[in-house]
């Protein structure tokens, strides 16, 4: 086991106290502090009164990847076990986690949908457009060698292919 040291510092000397913190006790310490802030911390989305938000629009890397890689030909994809696990009855969707991505979660809360769809899903309808769509790609980054080398979607692909819409 690995023991630390605590160390005092005063004006005049320091004083070390061998073996006075082991580390599964530090270990311990952390997950109840941990555990403490996590049961009472809860993320909301507030919006002001009077204001409303029709739509969410992803777009960056595999955080808000809703399967997008899914249509386009790439290595980097999420459509295989165990992505998925925790949605749709556990079939992967080509999100990049067990369930809910970030976009999903926020248009959730803001009351708009449950699930944002990928822009490129063949099953996407016109009243999906309306309220959001993401057009991130897994694989994708601000250095534009990234997608070159995993073949995927650049930043600059999300400006044309949003171009059909007008963000006001």
């Amino acid at each position: 086991m690995t023991n630390y040291c605590i160390t005092f510092l005063s004006s005049s000397s320091s004083y070390k106290c061998p073996n006075l913190v082991t580390s599964s006790l530090s270990h311990i310490v952390i997950l109840i502090i941990f555990l403490l802030l996590l049961s009472c911390c809860e993320a909301k989305v507030q919006i002001p009164e009077g204001f409303d938000v029709p739509a969410v629009f992803a777009f960056g890397d595999s955080i808000v990847d809703q399967g997008m890689n899914n249509y386009i030909k790439t290595v980097v994809k999420a459509d295989f076990e165990p992505y998925g696990a925790d949605l749709n009855g556990g079939k992967p969707t080509g999100r990049f986690c067990n369930g809910r991505t970030p976009a999903d979660l926020v248009a959730s809360e803001l009351g708009i949908k449950e699930l944002v769809p990928a822009y490129l899903d063949p099953q996407l309808k016109p009243q999906d457009m309306i309220t959001g769509v993401s057009f991130a790609s897994g694989g994708t980054g601000y250095d534009p060698q990234t997608p070159q080398i995993v073949v995927t979607l650049q930043f600059i692909h999300y400006i044309s292919l949003a171009t059909p819409f007008q963000f006001k």
